[in-house]
């Protein structure tokens, strides 16, 4: 196998926007979690897709706080980045914010994905190296370290 390249932080960036309709709210008229991690899930896919240029999947769902209420009609905003990067997998940091009419944002959600890039027979494949240009690149790579040692941790005690 030839040597993949390795690609910047920047390269994968993704942002996605979202109006809250009805049909996304629960009985007690918020966002519906559900529905917030479906859509945080294709903002990493499409991370994960960018970088790795292939298919990927979800393996895990490392992490996902709600921190603040979303409600019918907010502008939703989904910004996702990579911050750790494996042989074949990929962790993906996706924070949510609600954006008010005056560009304000406030933090929703932060949540850390792990992506598997699959090759044609969907079986995990090498993924690029990640360029770390930044402190908070260099940041999130350690901390995405340590998160990984965790996952295995709890991996081994059957958490």
């Amino acid at each position: 196998m030839s040597e993949l390249k390795a690609k910047r932080v920047s390269e994968s960036l993704t942002e996605m926007t979202q109006i809250v309709l009805n049909g996304h709210i629960n009985g007690y008229g918020r966002l519906f979690g559900g529905q917030l991690v479906e859509w945080i899930d294709v903002v990493a896919a499409v991370v994960a897709r960018r970088h790795a240029q292939c298919e990927v999947t979800t393996a895990e769902i490392d992490n996902l706080q709600f921190k603040y209420p979303v409600h019918t009609n907010s502008t939703l905003v989904l910004k996702g980045r990579l911050t750790y990067v494996g042989r074949t997998s990929m962790e993906v940091r996706v924070d949510s914010y609600v954006e008010r009419l005056t560009g304000d944002t406030k933090l929703v959600n932060r949540a850390y994905l792990v992506m598997v890039a699959l090759d044609s027979a969907h079986k995990p494949i090498e993924v690029p190296r990640l360029i770390l240009e930044t402190d908070e690149d260099r940041a999130e790579w350690e901390a995405g370290e340590r998160r990984r040692l965790l996952r295995r941790q709890r991996k081994e005690e059957q958490f």
